[in-house]
């Protein structure tokens, strides 16, 4: 059997963005003093005179990006999750997020595989604080394939756009022909009858691998992939909850404000069924690689596996 591929969301961000440069040509890279991490310098090499390194300033970066949105430019800020979404939160909400500017926010390094960077750096609060302001499009790629079509489909669209992507390389699990991507609506990967599996991100790969796990037992379990946390696609996870009538979410973030938090708001007002929420659970990271965090965490194959099981035996 041959190895999976896998690559960083964050090296197919860059790629992508020097990809579209040739059409957008209104499109403005702007940077925090970290281009080599946050791959924009695959843009800069490129597009040199379209790079703006604001150093590390994150705070008048997301403001010099609301000053080029107002001269029809399509700005892209990049900087780390946690200083996108923690350092600057104040300048995306009042200066992007209150005028509706037509600003994308490009946040890597973003959950718990930042790895040996520790807490201060792994951000799993970022899909929480972004989900709070009004008219912010949330998307969190759950692979290479896919973040490319993210950052295509937040250039295509109209107004703020957070785009979540990670350190580590990941498994590539949408390279097929019949791929394709619709900003806020979710992918239907696997029919299933006695569970819903709801994942976004990374954890996408980690729930098909339990699904295959759970049904040589003879459970069957239906995965959907949520790539768009805002807007969330409502009626398929409502019509998928009242189908099996049970749902697990799966995230690499907190479980507190984001995925799980998003689908447990959507089923309560409509579809209120039993569901258990995978992510991390009310506590800061620590150092680590990568690897051996997503597994102390239970956010690999074998975890979400064990953690569905466990939450099937309660019915």
């Amino acid at each position: 059997m041959s190895e999976i591929k896998k690559i960083a969301t964050r090296e197919a961000y860059g790629k992508a963005l020097a990809e579209f440069g040739e059409d957008y040509p209104d499109m403005v890279v702007l940077d925090a003093d970290l281009a080599a991490a946050t791959k924009t310098s695959v843009f800069k090499k490129k597009f040199p005179d379209r790079h703006i390194d604001c150093g590390i300033a994150e705070a008048n970066m997301m403001g010099i990006a609301a000053g080029l949105s107002l001269t029809g430019k399509i700005p892209v800020a990049s900087t780390f999750a946690m200083f996108a979404s923690g350092r600057a939160f104040e300048q995306v909400r009042n200066s992007i997020g209150y005028p509706h500017l037509n600003v994308k926010i490009g946040a890597t390094h973003a959950g718990i595989t930042v790895g040996e960077d520790g807490a201060s750096h792994q951000c799993n609060e970022d899909i929480a604080l972004m989900r709070t302001i009004p008219g912010m499009t949330i998307l969190n790629p759950s692979d290479a394939v896919e973040a490319r079509a993210c950052v295509k489909a937040a250039l295509d669209y109209e107004g703020p756009v957070y785009m979540r992507f990670g350190r580590a390389a990941v498994p590539v699990i949408n390279d097929r022909e019949d791929y394709s991507f619709e900003m806020g609506k979710g992918v239907m990967l696997r029919e299933g009858s006695d569970v819903t599996i709801v994942a976004t991100g990374i954890l996408v790969a980690s729930a098909l691998e339990a699904a295959e796990r759970l049904e040589k037992e003879g459970i069957s379990a239906e995965v959907i992939n949520i790539h768009t946390i805002k807007p969330l696609d409502s009626d398929l996870i409502t019509t998928s909850a009242g189908k099996t009538g049970k749902v697990v979410t799966a995230e690499e973030h907190s479980v507190i404000g984001g995925l799980g938090g998003a689908v447990c708001e959507a089923l309560a007002e409509s579809c209120p069924v039993p569901v258990c929420r995978i992510g991390i659970n009310d506590v800061f990271g620590e150092s680590g690689s990568a690897g051996a965090l997503v597994i102390k965490y239970g956010l690999d194959g074998e975890g979400v596996y064990k953690k569905v099981k466990e939450f099937l035996k309660k019915f």
